[in-house]
C-alpha cells in the first residue's frame, strides 16, 4: 500500500475552499489562529486539507458570534488531549 498524497492548497485555493479572502487567511496567520504555512522552493505558501477545515471552523464560529479570543480558546481545547466537555462549555 503506497502512501496517500494529501492535496496541497495555495493561499488562493484555500481562500476559495473556505469562502474567505486571502487577506483573511493572512490575518488568521498573523493572529496565530492558523499555523505558518509551508512554502515551496519558490516561496509560495502551501496549505493542507486540515488548514481548510480549520479556517472553515474559525469562520463558522465567528458567524455564530464567537470572538477571535474565544475561537482561539476553542482551538486550543480542540488540540488538547486533556480538555473536558466542561472546559468547552465554559
Amino acid at each position: 500500500a503506497g502512501k496517500r498524497m494529501s492535496k496541497s492548497f495555495t493561499i488562493g485555493s484555500l481562500a476559495s475552499a473556505a469562502d474567505v479572502s486571502r487577506d483573511t487567511i493572512r490575518y488568521y496567520e498573523d493572529l496565530g489562529l492558523l499555523r505558518a504555512p509551508d512554502r515551496t522552493s519558490s516561496g509560495y505558501r502551501t496549505y493542507s486539507q486540515a488548514d481548510v477545515q480549520r479556517v472553515r471552523f474559525i469562520r463558522r464560529a465567528a458567524d455564530l458570534g464567537f470572538t477571535l479570543k474565544q475561537i482561539r480558546a476553542l482551538l486550543e481545547l480542540q488540540g488538547s488531549d486533556r480538555a473536558t466537555a466542561a472546559d468547552v462549555l465554559q
